[in-house]
């Protein structure tokens, strides 16, 4: 590796190699508590493949993350970098959880980290049982993101145009996105094999994510520039635009929590890999916005939603059938990488002789 290039990544990514060695060190640290030596490996090798799946999952977050933050300025870009990195890291890959199954057992959170720690087998079963509620929060958050960018937001520039255009004009109708995401998820709801009260619990967990979605755009609008369009308002770098960038880091980071439980019990070890993948896929946030990476690659940003729109819908429909967790990370990166490839490809073909 060129002197120069390894100059370049250091200098964008100091922050999560830092974070990674750190929280490298601790895993390893836990594991030799653990086990001894065989311990100290067996947690190497976990925290390495968390890293890796948090970050493949989440690749298509940084692109849209790099859309808002682009026109934030530095004070709210270490806010991203900082808090936001403490949110994403205990608040969504330790404690969310720990409050789902409190939660849903009537436990304090002293006692469902207890349970975490003393019973892992029984924690992640409990978490499990309920994923159906947790990705109907999240998969409407989600759709609903997808909708605003292709129904509500007009747009110079098209990537699909037929389907983009079509998909504009059902601006006319009002409300629509909210209409669509709520009778997607109740005709998958009813349609499921879940139990009458189980289907209940489901549709509630979307109300609240169409809510939270609600909030966040009035929360926007009202503190930080009234009468201003939300999405302007996101973008501009606002304490509502901060909220909305967190949850959407939440809504991305379901699947990633729930995969983990299926490699690893140890809800330590799933916190410090999915950690340090979320500080480095942060950095790769803030790189893409240092480099004007979007204005560049114009048709990132539509690919990055398309795929926020594909993770919606997987993420809804596993209220009725189950999705490997490598198919959503998968159809997301497909859709950022030919994104990225035709907008190199209309770079070459509009570049002026």
């Amino acid at each position: 590796m060129k002197p120069s290039i390894a100059k370049n990544i250091f200098e964008h990514f100091w922050g999560s190699i830092l974070v990674s060695i750190g929280t490298l060190a601790i895993a390893c640290l836990w594991g030799w508590n653990l086990n001894g030596q065989n311990g100290l490996l067996q947690a190497l090798w976990i925290f390495l493949i968390l890293l890796i799946l948090e970050i493949s999952l989440s690749f298509d977050n940084a692109v849209v993350n790099a859309s808002i933050l682009k026109n934030w300025n530095k004070f709210w870009q270490t806010i991203f970098l900082s808090l936001g990195v403490l949110i994403a890291v205990f608040g969504m890959r330790l404690v969310f959880p720990l409050v789902i199954v409190g939660l849903t057992t009537n436990m304090s959170l002293t006692e469902t980290w207890n349970l975490a720690i003393e019973n892992p087998v029984q924690y992640s079963e409990i978490l499990l049982t309920h994923h159906a509620q947790i990705s109907a929060f999240g998969g409407v958050f989600l759709l609903l993101i997808f909708l605003d960018f292709f129904v509500s937001t007009k747009k110079k520039v098209f990537w699909i145009k037929p389907l983009e255009v079509q998909l504009e004009k059902l601006n006319k109708f009002k409300n629509f996105s909210i209409f669509f995401t709520l009778l997607f998820l109740l005709i998958l709801t009813s349609t499921s094999d879940l139990s009458n009260s189980k289907q209940s619990e489901v549709v509630m967990f979307g109300l609240w994510g169409l809510i939270s979605y609600l909030i966040i755009n009035i929360l926007c609008q009202s503190l930080e520039q009234k009468g201003a369009d939300a999405v302007q308002a996101i973008k501009k770098g606002s304490v509502g635009g901060f909220i909305y960038i967190e949850v959407l880091d939440a809504s991305f980071s379901i699947d990633a929590v729930v995969g983990a439980f299926a490699i690893t019990k140890d809800v330590v070890i799933i916190m410090l890999g999915l950690g340090a993948g979320a500080m480095a896929v942060r950095s790769l946030t803030v790189y893409l916005v240092k480099k004007q990476t979007l204005n560049e690659l114009v048709f990132l940003e539509h690919g990055a939603h398309y795929a926020i729109g594909a993770l919606a819908i997987i993420m809804i429909g596993s209220v009725q059938f189950h999705i490997p967790e490598i198919i959503t990370g998968t159809v997301g990166l497909i859709l950022i990488l030919l994104s990225g490839y035709s907008s190199i490809k209309r770079k070459r073909f509009t570049k002026p002789s």
